[in-house]
């Protein structure tokens, strides 16, 4: 640790770096950060930054509020969209209590923690979630927001500003060491898509909320705007964020095996426990009210509970596999969308599988759907509220803490009267 701290120090004089950010989440997976300069740096990445903990959602009571950022510095990295002149770093934190122990309400500590359970059975969980966004002229909410361009699926538009923007947004990704498979548009008028290279899922929650900051920098920089809202228009899909999942044991793709589809056991347990508490972990994995306009028949969704191989609307797929790649076998869950906190989203995922393997769950038939997905938040809340699963993978303060917010955001939404109401009835009635 002292010689990573000696080289960020180092990186950050020869490249004269003037600020360095200190980023975390809240629960909600808002982004939140610390300013450092280089004279206060070296106490911050030894000491890491106090800070009130109350005055961040869903972290302490103001009878315990103070907390410490304290930074991972391996996740330290020059931003490349600062000016040259300057040079501004980053570098996530892990929220500690005063006497150094993983705080219950960091995101980033809860995901961790799962990830340290799955590593005593030998399992590394790998990631590669499908990131999927808009770009509007502006996110003016007193109008409907105009899309950028009029295209769809892979379409080779004339080089317009969301496809300079997509293409700039991956090669600054990629400046950052950040792995991009590909990048695409997607169906939606102004929706694009850029998918991630597989890596361990604390690495990719990072890379999520790094890939959110970018592509809205850059749309800011270009005078437009970037929405990872997941249903921003109405009569078009919605913004999911497909992830795709396996474990490794020894170097290996243990989901590699000679079961149907060439899945192995484990595999097919874990896609049961996947299936069986997917209605227990939506409010993690679509957290908001505007989520469930996405999870609609007809939209290339998950409605409900169940597996296939080539349906894009099931909840879990068993995507086909290359020749000669076996390695690459994996489960996609197609659930969660592009505005979950990728920290809660990928530990209740890992939780829900790693109970499917531990428990010896049988996977139901193909295309039969097993429960309905909850329909609205406030349904999506209370499967919560009753769920062991998640009160175990992200504790009682959490999960509290959650459930409150979330029908705090329920209520405000039930009592409004929208334009949809207004159009519809105030003629009429």
């Amino acid at each position: 640790m002292q010689s990573q701290a000696q080289y960020v120090l180092r990186t950050v004089e020869e490249r004269g770096v003037r600020f360095v950010q200190l980023w975390f989440t809240d629960v909600l997976g808002r982004h939140k950060a610390f300013h450092v300069t280089p004279a206060e740096l070296e106490d911050a990445l030894d000491q890491g930054m106090t800070f009130d903990g109350s005055a961040i959602d869903g972290f302490s009571r103001t009878t315990e509020s103070d907390l410490l950022a304290k930074p991972d510095l391996t996740t330290f990295q020059i931003l490349p969209w600062y000016d040259e002149g300057t040079p501004v770093a980053r570098v996530f934190c892990d929220i500690v209590t005063l006497d150094g122990a993983p705080f219950y309400g960091c995101p980033r500590q809860q995901l961790r923690r799962v990830l340290d359970r799955a590593q005593d059975e030998g399992y590394t969980f790998f990631v590669a979630p499908e990131v999927e966004y808009f770009y509007f002229a502006d996110l003016d909410p007193a109008r409907r927001p105009v899309p950028l361009d009029s295209g769809g699926y892979f379409d080779l538009l004339p080089d317009d500003l969301g496809s300079q923007l997509r293409r700039e947004t991956v090669l600054t990704l990629e400046e950052m060491g950040i792995g991009v498979e590909h990048a695409q548009h997607e169906d939606a008028p102004g929706q694009h898509e850029i998918d991630l290279r597989y890596t361990d899922a604390l690495t990719m929650a990072d890379t999520v909320m790094a890939l959110r900051l970018v592509v809205k920098e850059l749309a800011r920089e270009r005078g437009v705007a970037a929405s990872f809202m997941p249903k921003p228009l109405d009569g078009v899909q919605g913004s999911g964020m497909h992830t795709h999942v396996s474990l490794w044991r020894d170097e290996e793709n243990a989901f590699v095996g000679a079961r149907p589809y060439g899945l192995s056991e484990l595999a097919e347990h874990f896609a049961a426990g996947l299936v069986v508490h997917a209605p227990e972990i939506t409010a993690v994995t679509n957290q908001w009210v505007n989520s469930y306009k996405r999870l609609v028949p007809g939209a290339e969704a998950p409605v409900a509970a169940g597996w296939a191989r080539h349906d894009t609307a099931a909840l879990v797929r068993v995507p086909p596999v290359k020749p000669g790649r076996l390695d690459s076998t994996r489960l996609e869950y197609r659930a969660p969308d592009s505005a979950a906190n990728p920290y809660l989203a990928f530990a209740v995922i890992l939780a829900a599988g790693l109970r499917g393997v531990e428990g010896g769950y049988e996977l139901p038939p193909e295309h039969e759907a097993t429960a309905p997905l909850p329909q609205s938040l406030a349904e999506a809340a209370a499967v919560m509220e009753s769920s062991a699963l998640l009160k175990e993978t992200l504790g009682d303060h959490l999960v509290e803490w959650f459930l409150r917010n979330k029908r705090a955001e329920w209520d405000a939404y039930r009592v409004q009267v929208t334009p949809f109401e207004l159009e519809r009835y105030l003629p009429l009635l």
